[in-house]
C-alpha cells in the first residue's frame, strides 16, 4: 500500500488496475488527476495536488499521464487536461475538467466529510 501523503504516478496499467483495486478495499475516495508533460494548466496545478495530498491524508492520489497511459484515458473517457476523476468504491462520483484549484479542494473537503 502507498503511504499516505504523496501522489502517486501511475505507468502502467497493471499498476493502475492495483491502485483501483486497493482503493476500492479500503473504501477511501480516491483523486486522479489525468495529466500530460506537454500540458502548461497541468504543470500549474500539480504542486497544488501534491499539497492536498498531504493535506487529506485518508484520501488517495493518483496521478495518470494521459500519454503513457493512453488506454486507462481512453477507458475512462478522458479529453481535456488536467481532468480529476473522484471516487469511491469503483464509482465516479464527479469530475473536474481544467486547473480549478479551489473547486478541487471544496470537492475533496465535501467528499472527504460525508
Amino acid at each position: 500500500m502507498a503511504e499516505e501523503g504523496t501522489v502517486i504516478a501511475c505507468h502502467s496499467v497493471d499498476e493502475w488496475n492495483r491502485q483501483l483495486d486497493q482503493a476500492n478495499e479500503s473504501k477511501k475516495l480516491v483523486v486522479v488527476d489525468f495529466t500530460a508533460s506537454w500540458c502548461g494548466p497541468c504543470r500549474t496545478i500539480a504542486p497544488a495536488f501534491a499539497d492536498f495530498a498531504r493535506k487529506f491524508p485518508g484520501v488517495l492520489f493518483l496521478k495518470v499521464d494521459v500519454d503513457e497511459l493512453s488506454k486507462v484515458a481512453q477507458d475512462w473517457a478522458v479529453e481535456a487536461m488536467p481532468t480529476f476523476v473522484f471516487m469511491k468504491e469503483g464509482t465516479i462520483l464527479h469530475k473536474i475538467v481544467g486547473a480549478k484549484k479551489d473547486e478541487l479542494q471544496k470537492k475533496i473537503e465535501e467528499l472527504t466529510s460525508q
